[in-house]
């Protein structure tokens, strides 16, 4: 009786060694990232959810590692932080897009776009050397259910005295 158990142990212990490393291979997929300070709120879970599986030029959605944070592609070309600071006045260029007003900071390869009258607020870096602002585009519709602050992009028209 002991030896037919013995065949059925080792099975098991062999089961769930593969189980355990397969878990393990998943989880070394995820694009390591950090929460932004808000990133626990309602209103960006309920973004969360509805983040599209693709933007861009057909960049697939990764895992990620941190709360309310998405990244596309792979090598991760477009990363998303949901919770980053609310800008209440910025000089740099804003403009709408899918009925959302980012603000656009261009830091070389790097393009970082930040929700403007939104809170909380969403940024989204994006290598230029891979993708376009096509991403803001894809993902303007989902981040338009964010409440609004009153805050808005102001055509030079609006400022010039």
């Amino acid at each position: 009786m002991d030896t037919v158990r013995r065949p059925l142990r080792w099975t098991a212990i062999a089961g769930v060694a593969v189980a355990l490393a397969a878990g393990l291979t998943g989880c070394t997929n995820a694009v390591s990232m950090a929460p932004a300070p808000s990133a626990d709120t309602a209103a960006c879970a309920a973004v969360q959810v509805r983040l599209p599986t693709t933007v861009g030029n057909d960049l697939p959605l990764r895992n990620t590692d941190a709360q309310s944070t998405a990244a596309w592609g792979d090598p991760a070309a477009a990363l998303y932080h949901c919770g980053v600071a609310v800008p209440t006045v910025s000089d740099l260029p804003c403009f709408s897009k899918g009925g959302v007003d980012w603000i656009r900071d261009d830091r070389g390869a790097q393009v970082v776009y930040t929700t403007f009258g939104r809170s909380p607020a969403v940024q989204v870096v994006i290598d230029s050397t891979k993708t376009t602002d096509q991403v803001v585009q894809d993902l303007s519709d989902v981040v338009s259910t964010l409440p609004k602050d009153g805050h808005r992009c102001l055509d030079p028209s609006d400022v010039q005295g």
